[in-house]
């Protein structure tokens, strides 16, 4: 494989992975309440953890990693869990409950393969679909353009903005190539800012403001809070983000075995 077509495919994974780790904490942090400093914070230090676990993953040793072209990005599995969590304890909660739920799955990925019989497509398929239908009044609100109540809420500049974004997004999945299809919602956010931006709509003096490099600030948000009804709900996300990863894994492994082959 040339160096330009495997710069391009390595672009392209990035791509796909960036839209779901910087879309993550974006609806997690605006449905507890963060404001745009913090949301910021929330998807820098996102993205600083996906490339710790990509290059933990890419490093093959006796505890780390299986050497798989993968680069790791955030779950949507766990997304309706952490605002759970968020709104009820605080987000302190989910850093909590992160730290104690990884500290359980490093103990208990060793029997992970006798566990996935338990979670067979169907139950995986339903759990996604449920947590996708919870976070249906969160988008509804981010189209809406904030909370009901706020000036311009549910304005049809808001609505036809939020559709055509959509509509971007169905168009690039449908019609578009590989490329496309893989970064689909990056693309529609890209351009639907753009159209947004030209509107008056979109303020970048905070963009401007803001320093071009900044270190990673250990417990920004304060202590984590250990609460054990969040430890066991993001303990059960885990397992079933373990069981999707072994999947993508194992998929891999078999693509690359057919192409040396």
């Amino acid at each position: 494989m040339n160096t330009f077509k495997t710069a391009s495919l390595g672009f392209q994974h990035l791509l796909a992975m960036y839209t779901g780790a910087a879309i993550v904490p974006l609806i997690v942090g605006g449905a507890i309440g963060l404001g745009p400093t913090e949301l910021a914070y929330l998807v820098a230090i996102d993205l600083f953890m996906c490339g710790v676990a990509t290059l933990l993953q890419v490093w093959t040793t006796r505890f780390t990693g299986v050497g798989l072209p993968v680069v790791l990005g955030c779950t949507f599995t766990a997304v309706g869990p952490m605002i759970a969590i968020g709104s009820a304890n605080g987000i302190t909660a989910i850093y909590g409950a992160l730290i104690a739920s990884g500290l359980i799955v490093i103990l208990i990925s060793g029997f992970v393969g006798k566990l996935a019989r338990f979670f067979p497509p169907v139950v995986l398929g339903s759990v996604v679909t449920i947590i996708g239908l919870s976070l249906i009044p969160v988008a509804i609100n981010d189209i809406g353009g904030g909370m009901p109540g706020e000036p311009g809420f549910a304005s049809m500049q808001n609505l036809g903005l939020g559709g055509l974004t959509i509509l971007l997004i169905l168009i690039l999945n449908r019609v578009g190539t590989v490329f496309t299809r893989a970064a689909a919602v990056l693309f529609a956010v890209l351009i639907g800012t753009g159209i947004a931006a030209s509107l008056g709509l979109v303020d970048f003096s905070p963009v401007r403001e803001a320093s071009w490099f900044q270190m990673v600030q250990p417990f920004y948000f304060g202590m984590p809070t250990f609460d054990v009804s969040a430890i066991l709900v993001m303990t059960l996300v885990a397992i079933i983000s373990m069981i999707e990863s072994t999947g993508v894994f194992v998929t891999s492994r078999k693509s690359q075995s057919v192409q040396k082959n």
